[in-house]
């Protein structure tokens, strides 16, 4: 879901196994400015640090797993309870020093890192205070992404840690290879981890709700059916070392049958003894301390301080809004009659915008991403002066959890620039993807969304590069999406306009849906009919974004709340800057100022307006 990495972070120094949160660098500083400096240093370094020591899997993502810290490549992250109560001491000890720090003291730049970094500790300190919960806000790999659930149709190691081995575990030599079966061996023991978790939830009253239940159970069965020799943690490894002495594949299969496969056994069977306790509440109000657990959802998901009524509001009045720049369109094309989602639905019902059942489907829906992508990177000087390589992959999510996850997601590649960033598409069935509405998806995901924004992030410190902030860079994911329409993708194709329109329209309605869910009592149906009214949307694909949103309670909210942010910022520097406003520069701004909170967002801007009247 989000890498100068200036030098004082390319130094950083070799990880202790300890995991140990005080740096020598800070014990031996003792007084002066250059002290001072050193301090701030070691302390960033240390959370540093502390996110690649508990998060190993972040350190494979973003390239940092070889010299000093080869020893992560063969390590998972410890998600039992211990683990994860080692994690929340951590968090809060680094949190207390960066409390302790005095901004006033430092120059700009300084001063903000240290705040957007004491800012997402913060909010993962609090999340660890419920005693339910998958905190995951530190972590640089899933960190968009916070659940009451430890186990749900996208949310586990078992929907994340086949795609992260096959996607991020390089495999050049024989010692890569034997720490991935050294990572499937972990795997197994992040299963157990999170059954016990799940066990304990369970008895807390924290059970997912009897639909995401059958659709976790389903995805789990569906692997257990199948010849482990068939799964993909072995395939890929099975592919990557086939030129290599050693029986790398043989020894992945029996990792896979005699220590995986009992694992997800033992979670389903923990599952399915609390499905005859499993309701059809679909909101987190539902849960032990509901309402305030979902209030700190919504501060970590938007950094704001909005409450879920102002967002349910917000989300009615832009809906109107962007309803009302459809409709001329609409009209334009003869489609006159009816609601909007009515006209809509009826536009994605029409076979001219559909692609072709099955594999044949599937593979136009590949050609047409690569194409969308090769036409939008060549606009990019058009809304740059500092332009990224948009090192990008297009991959088909593993079939083995389609059905649980999203109709799409997208991320910048490693840091090193060695592993492309990824446009994950979901093709379960290519009646989720209509050719008016593809090309957006792609703007938002790929290029100049996740994978564009995310490669800005390597400019930053390290410590800066490994935290995202779901508001700003999926708000930067629609702006996206905003920039190519306003490149001119769409002038001589009105009805990918209308696409785009929706997509926003989407985003507005997740506002009252999500909200509606988990502070106003909505059961599922009322908010899948809701949804497929009011957008057009097809009903297979607003299911799916319902269930998201019930295992995820609030991450929805970060996309329209961050867009709007960052228009309404755009529009305070049009009026103070007058003709001094620069197009290209201001975007520069947004994604060379890293991912911030929103609250830090309005600072950044207000640098870009200071420097351009200068």
């Amino acid at each position: 879901m989000k890498v100068s990495r200036r030098s004082m972070m390319q130094s950083t120094a070799a990880i202790a196994a300890s995991g140990a949160l005080i740096s020598c660098k800070e014990k031996a500083v003792t007084n002066g400015a250059a002290s001072h400096t050193a301090s701030i240093d070691g302390l960033m370094e240390d959370a540093t640090n502390l996110i690649l020591n508990s998060y190993p899997e972040s350190a494979s993502s973003a390239g940092l797993d070889s010299g000093a810290r080869k020893g992560l490549k063969s390590k998972l992250t410890d998600r039992s309870s211990s683990g994860q109560a080692k994690i929340k001491t951590e968090v809060k000890a680094l949190l207390k020093r960066l409390r302790d720090v005095d901004t006033s003291k430092l120059d700009a730049d300084a001063a903000l890192n240290i705040d957007v970094v004491r800012t997402i500790f913060e909010t993962t300190a609090e999340g660890f205070d419920f005693p339910y919960g998958d905190i995951a806000q530190v972590n640089y790999n899933w960190s968009y992404r916070n659940s009451p659930y430890a186990v749900a149709q996208n949310t586990g190691a078992f929907v994340e840690i086949p795609s992260f081995l096959d996607s991020s575990h390089s495999i050049e030599n024989s010692d890569d290879a034997d720490a991935y079966l050294m990572r499937m061996k972990a795997y197994a023991d992040q299963l157990d981890g999170e059954t016990d978790r799940t066990r304990d939830f369970g008895d807390q009253g924290v059970i997912l709700p009897d639909f995401l239940m059958k659709k976790t159970l389903g995805q789990l069965k569906g692997a257990l059916d199948r010849d482990s020799s068939t799964w993909g943690i072995v395939t890929a490894l099975a592919n990557n070392t086939k030129d290599m002495p050693g029986s790398y594949a043989e020894d992945a299969r029996v990792l896979a049958e005699e220590k995986i496969r009992p694992a997800m056994e033992r979670q389903v069977s923990v599952l399915e003894a609390q499905a005859s306790k499993a309701t059809s509440d679909a909101g987190i109000w539902a849960k032990p301390d509901g309402d305030k657990y979902y209030d700190w959802n919504i501060r970590a998901s938007t950094t704001t301080n909005m409450s879920a009524d102002e967002i349910h509001q917000m989300g009615i009045d832009e809906l109107a809004e962007l309803h009302g720049r459809m409709e001329p369109i609409l009209q334009s094309i003869g489609y006159t009659k009816g609601s909007v989602g009515e006209r809509m639905k009826a536009l994605g019902d029409d076979p001219r915008y559909h692609f072709a059942d099955g594999d044949e489907g599937r593979a136009e829906i590949m050609a047409f991403i690569h194409k969308t992508v090769d036409d939008i990177r060549g606009r990019m000087p058009n809304a740059f002066e500092t332009l990224v390589p948009g090192f990008l992959e297009v991959t088909r999510i593993n079939p083995e959890v389609e059905a649980g996850a999203p109709g799409a997601y997208g991320g910048a590649g490693s840091i090193d620039g060695t592993k492309p960033g990824h446009f994950w598409i979901n093709l379960r069935t290519p009646a989720l993807h209509n050719k008016f509405g593809l090309m957006d998806l792609t703007y938002h995901e790929a290029i100049p969304g996740h994978v564009w924004q995310g490669e800005y992030t390597f400019k930053q410190p390290l410590i800066r590069s490994l935290l995202a902030f779901n508001a700003y860079s999926e708000g930067w994911a629609l702006y996206a999406q905003q920039l190519a329409d306003e490149l001119g993708v769409y002038d001589d194709f009105p009805v990918g306009r209308l696409g785009y329109l929706q997509a926003l329209a989407f985003r507005a309605c997740r506002l009252v849906v999500d909200t509606g869910l988990h502070a106003k009592r909505w059961g599922r149906e009322q908010a899948i009919n809701w949804f497929v009214v009011n957008n057009g949307s097809s009903y297979d694909e607003v299911q799916g974004e319902i269930d998201r949103y019930c295992a995820w309670p609030g991450q929805a909210l970060g996309y329209k709340v961050g867009h709007t942010a960052i228009n309404r910022l755009r529009d305070k520097a049009k009026l103070e800057l007058g003709d001094k406003f620069n197009f290209k520069r201001f975007n520069d701004a947004l994604v060379l100022g890293g991912a911030v909170p929103m609250t830090v967002l309005g600072r950044v801007v207000d640098r870009y307006i200071e420097k351009e009247r200068s």
